[in-house]
């Protein structure tokens, strides 16, 4: 079960617990571009890990969205393989044992992070961590789907602009080539930057269709250049 472009509404935590087994998760974004919120939380103990990073600074999930990659804490008490001098006095007498941040990215934009906690000392590797990183993808692309409708930044319709919409058909066409990427993915990661950087699709299309801008893959990561 994974969030779609059909969900009516927010995204919730609980479609991240439904295929990853662990006690807790919140669903947040971070940073300048969406502000920082927890969007939805399971319980009141990772909601409190989430109060306390946007609160201090750091921690797991500011990691993540600093590297983009997932931040994995197995033993955050007995032997963390990082520490958090204030976020992690904060736990202490938490109930929290495993913490992990996977973060949110679509394209080369980083938006948040998912935030896992276990009762447990416990490793999130295999198929579980393989799970979490999917449906990160997934809540990724609703979320920031989500923040554009809400923002009003949509484009006019089709209908309304014929031409600007079929420059943008073109530089999606260029991005599915660059990247190997759904049509839908590529249309997004346009709108996407286009909201960054607070511009229309159309300007970021003719961006791509001049060439001044491309996407390239490196590292297993999108990168954007200009």
């Amino acid at each position: 079960m994974t969030p779609d472009e059909s969900s009516p509404g927010p995204v919730e935590a609980e479609v991240v617990l439904a295929v990853v087994p662990v006690a807790g998760a919140a669903i947040s974004t971070l940073g300048g571009l969406l502000g920082s919120e927890t969007i939805s939380a399971s319980d009141d103990v990772i909601a409190r890990v989430d109060e306390l990073q946007f609160d201090l600074g750091e921690g797991p999930c500011w990691d993540a969205i600093a590297t983009g990659r997932p931040v994995l804490e197995p033993d955050l008490r007995g032997s963390p393989s990082r520490t958090w001098p204030a976020f992690s006095r904060a736990l202490a007498d938490s109930a929290v044992a495993a913490l992990f941040a996977i973060p949110l990215n679509v394209g080369p934009l980083r938006i948040g992070a998912i935030d896992l906690y276990d009762v447990r000392p416990r490793p999130l590797e295999g198929d579980d961590l393989a799970r979490a990183v999917a449906v990160a993808a997934d809540v990724s692309r609703t979320v920031l789907r989500q923040a554009i409708e809400e923002s009003g930044l949509e484009e006019a319709p089709a209908a309304a602009r014929p031409r600007s919409r079929r420059r943008i058909h073109q530089a999606t066409g260029f991005v599915i080539a660059q990247l190997d990427v759904s049509a839908d993915d590529a249309e997004l990661l346009i709108r996407a930057r286009a909201f960054a950087e607070g511009r229309t699709m159309l300007e970021v299309a003719d961006d791509i269709l001049t060439r001044s801008r491309r996407f390239t893959i490196r590292g297993g990561e999108i990168q954007d250049e200009r």
